[in-house]
């Protein structure tokens, strides 16, 4: 299951993001280090439910489906809030990054009205420029990166070298726990300029510039500018979004509102959503906060973020898509009759080869060729799958 890390300083809503995203229960309060232990709940990806294109009504096995949305689970782990100086154990700096060891994508919680200073102490709003907690926290992650990679370099790279041994194994084996493949290092070798070159030449700054690179690629970072609902953010988040590549205005506050009066039966709400639909009687002070909340949010923005940065985080910060496997290619289903049951979230450019591995090992193994089920047709071996395809997989093994 892919692990989404919530990251930020203390204070900026990190825990209110995660409650309103996995309506798990976290500590909130207007104060540092308020996580301590990192908070680990469901959250949910959300696309599109193939069955709307069918015509049928699905059977998920996996995953929600939600009107004409399928809601794929994904691990959040909301961990202790960053100071300056955390790679040198400042604060829970320490806890803090090894928290991130095993996350596949980070979100990066920011207050967007620079409410908070440098510490995650309260401020007058406008008084922080945002970028500043983008370029530190991005700072002590590459310092993380730069020691662990650092360790112990020059007997590392004289044993590799000496041995012979291929350096992206021995890099493999030396970055282990830290959620990175093969792939990613042979990428970030490439970037770096570094892929023909000795373990044993390598300065200080070929290792720094390594390191950035790879924790670049293999930690890739959504910018979740929270606070949103605040008048000054509106143009706080229209720089950031000028100068960085992925940024959502969020308003975790008011996605946690939503959810918790929909789950009290007083709206229809989906999540992601721009709108919802008053189900109860209202007080008052309910009427208030849900007009505030469609006039300051929904329709400024188009949903309250939180939604749209788990689906960015999955689909452009690790370029996954959706695809349905089914044994039945004419009924959609499964050997137990449910339709549409699993949706997996699998690489973009994978092959029906890679998507029987991730049903099952053995069905890779005995792999002989994929059904479109759309097309009722065979498609190649290499053929790249794309997002929706509802595919049958033939295999010499009855796993499935």
């Amino acid at each position: 299951m892919i692990t989404i890390g919530l990251i930020g300083k203390t204070n900026v809503g990190k825990s209110t993001f995660f409650s309103a995203s996995t309506m798990a229960e976290a500590e909130i309060a207007n104060r540092p280090f308020v996580t301590i232990d990192p908070n680990v709940g469901m959250g949910y990806v959300k696309s599109k439910c193939v069955h709307i294109e069918f015509g049928v009504k699905c059977n998920p096995r996996n995953s929600i489906c939600i009107e004409d949305y399928r809601f794929i689970p994904v691990k959040i782990v909301d961990v202790a809030g960053l100071i300056p100086g955390a790679h040198e154990g400042r604060g829970l700096g320490n806890k803090f990054l090894d928290d991130l060891r095993k996350a596949d994508v980070l979100i990066h919680v920011i207050d967007a009205s620079g409410s908070t200073n440098e510490e995650g102490m309260p401020i007058e709003p406008g008084t922080r420029d945002p970028e500043e907690d983008i370029a530190f926290i991005e700072k002590e992650m590459d310092e993380w990166f730069f020691s662990i990679i650092n360790k112990d370099w020059s007997k590392f790279a004289r044993t590799a070298d000496l041995a012979g041994k291929d350096y992206v194994e021995s890099l493999l084996a030396k970055l282990s726990g830290l959620s990175i493949n093969k792939l990613q290092i042979i990428e970030a070798l490439k970037v770096s300029n570094l892929e023909s070159t000795k373990l044993m030449q390598w300065t200080e700054e070929d290792l720094r510039r390594f390191s950035k690179t790879l924790r670049q690629i293999s930690k890739p970072i959504v910018i979740a500018a929270n606070k949103s609902d605040i008048p000054i953010s509106k143009e706080n988040i229209k720089k950031l979004k000028e100068k960085y590549k992925m940024v959502v205005p969020v308003s975790a506050n008011s996605e946690l509102a939503l959810r918790k009066a929909a789950k009290a039966d007083i709206i229809k709400y989906i999540p992601g959503e721009n709108n919802f639909e008053i189900k109860g009687t209202l007080n008052q002070k309910q009427k208030e906060a849900l007009e505030f909340i469609k006039s300051k949010v929904l329709d400024v923005y188009g949903s309250t973020g939180v939604q749209d940065a788990i689906n960015m985080a999955v689909f452009e910060g690790l370029g996954m898509i959706v695809v349905y496997p089914v044994e039945d290619e004419k009924k959609l289903t499964d050997k137990n009759g449910n339709i549409l049951p699993d949706a997996l979230l699998i690489k973009n450019g994978s092959t029906p080869k890679d998507l029987a591995g991730e049903i099952h090992t053995e069905l890779a193994k005995g792999f002989l060729f994929a059904i479109d089920a759309r097309k009722k047709m065979r498609v190649s071996e290499d053929y790249k799958l794309k997002t929706n395809d509802v595919i049958k997989i033939v295999s010499t093994t009855a796993k499935s």
